[in-house]
């Protein structure tokens, strides 16, 4: 009797395990992942997981360097001013973010040994070193860009608000009148108010820029 021959590429590798289980978090939240159940999706016995990563929470970690690889970061390797740098990373950043909304709270606790987050923070930090930047302040810029993006990210202004006209009495909210039609339009005010945020902190940054400037 001849043997069965290999299969050609692996039943499992980390690949595979980090890309079942984003899928997992992206459709039904951070608890939708387990071993077992990461196990009965990739149709593999639990144990084999561990060949990969020895708990789930290492996992959950690679799923989040998985979106953190996503970000775009060119912007601080091809000339860009460090202004238009910073937005055009914080856009690419936020939409990563937005695809993957349930890996935040994963996310916000910092890059810890995480690659691709590690090499997220440095490029940011060197770009603004490198466009002359003290390192205090690199460090800051990284630190409120990092808040200020995530925050758009874990949660929707507009789509707080329910569309029932009769929640928003006049005589108890006087200026809600057209509140019920946030959520409607919860996309654009979403992505007008990120816009807002984001010119109103470059353009504080660049006056503060100026200023150290002056000084030296």
């Amino acid at each position: 009797m001849c043997a069965m021959a290999r299969p050609r590429k692996p039943l499992l590798n980390t690949d595979r395990i980090v890309e079942t289980a984003r899928r997992l978090v992206d459709a039904e939240g951070l608890p939708a992942v387990s071993t077992r159940r990461l196990a009965a999706e990739l149709g593999v016995s639990g144990p084999s997981l561990y060949n990969h990563f020895r708990t789930k929470d290492e996992i959950l970690e690679a799923v989040a360097d998985s979106v953190s690889a996503q970000v775009d970061l060119s912007m601080f390797e091809d000339g860009r001013e460090w202004r238009t740098a910073l937005h055009d990373w914080a856009v690419s950043y936020r939409a990563a973010l937005l695809d993957h909304p349930n890996i935040v709270p994963v996310l916000a606790q910092g890059p810890g040994r995480r690659p691709a987050g590690l090499r997220l923070a440095d490029a940011v930090y060197g770009g603004m070193v490198a466009a002359g930047w003290p390192p205090a302040q690199a460090t800051s810029i990284g630190a409120l860009m990092r808040y200020f993006v995530m925050g758009s990210a874990l949660g929707s202004f507009a789509g707080g608000f329910v569309d029932d006209a009769s929640a928003y009495d006049p005589a108890d909210y006087p200026h809600l009148g057209q509140a019920h039609r946030l959520a409607e339009q919860q996309e654009k005010i979403d992505e007008r108010a990120f816009e807002t945020g984001l010119t109103a902190l470059l353009e504080g940054l660049a006056r503060q820029y100026e200023r150290l400037r002056r000084i030296a």
